[in-house]
């Protein structure tokens, strides 16, 4: 991978799990120049790393007008939400099929990462793990493209309850997903299924509230937090990020939409050069 393909896809690791733990609330304005300062990019990778996000349903990108975070409408949620069902039906029925005891073993250390977030009151996090657990299943699944469709569905779900839902519930998360966990281990296809099913039912009413959200929020701060996380994980293979003043001029902030705060651990910021 070339250095300007891996800076664009570091960009939209942090972007997208900015999004998906709802940091950057649906609306919320991505302006190029902001973005290039905090990832130290030019702005024709800023713009390659929005469009690809604009592909899994995350960002509005629009010529001559400054990409969003995307704001789906209900119909859209509600489709977004019918076509997820399907899909997860489908990775169930191939898990099952392909069942082995280390699947439940990893299913089951990932609940307990879900367990501790949850006792850490980590509502990022915890949003997170609970997309990741459905992610995880699909890589069971042994279809790279259903993984592919499925990541992206689980993403917009998220950008939903961000837009229209109600607080994440982490009990319910991790309860449903113990319960997920039981009917695979029995190996019960139509019993899975209909777990699988009402999980989702629950997870789409805690979504559809139609209903938004107002508040200020610093973007620079996210964009800095998330930033600084991916690097540590990725270092050293990627160049690392410049030094920059977290301060931000008004014309700087997003519209205002609220959602948690993100509590991602921050790590020291290091100069890097910028790609052309």
């Amino acid at each position: 991978m070339s250095k300007k393909s891996s800076r664009v896809e570091f960009a939209c690791q942090a972007l997208r799990q900015a999004i998906i733990e709802q940091a950057l609330p649906p609306g919320t304005k991505l302006p190029e120049d902001e973005l290039g300062a905090r990832f130290g990019m030019s702005r024709t990778l800023v713009r390659a790393a929005l469009a690809l996000l604009q592909s899994e349903g995350l960002v509005d990108a629009h010529p001559r007008r400054t990409a969003t975070t995307a704001r789906p409408t209900l119909d859209e949620a509600k489709d977004v939400f019918g076509v997820r069902r399907t899909l997860e039906r489908e990775v169930v029925r191939l898990v099952i099929a392909l069942w082995r005891p280390e699947f439940g073993a990893e299913l089951e250390g990932h609940v307990r990462e879900e367990e501790a977030a949850r006792s850490a009151h980590d509502a990022p996090v915890s949003i997170r793990l609970a997309g990741e657990f459905h992610t995880k299943l699909a890589d069971m699944a042994g279809n790279a493209l259903l993984r592919r469709y499925l990541g992206e569905v689980v993403s917009r779900c998220s950008l939903i309850l961000a837009l229209y839902g109600r607080p994440h519930s982490a009990d319910c998360a991790v309860n449903e997903h113990r319960e997920i966990i039981t009917a695979l281990r029995a190996g019960d296809l139509k019993a899975a299924v209909a777990v699988m099913d009402r999980h989702l039912g629950s997870v789409e009413q805690r979504a559809l509230l139609d209903k938004g959200r107002d508040a200020d929020f610093d973007l620079g701060g996210v964009l800095t937090r998330y930033a600084e996380a991916v690097e540590a994980r990725t270092r050293p293979n990627l160049a690392r990020l410049p030094k920059r003043n977290t301060a931000l001029r008004p014309t700087d902030l997003g519209t205002s939409h609220p959602g948690p705060t993100a509590a991602t651990p921050q790590q020291s910021a290091r100069p890097s050069r910028r790609l052309k």
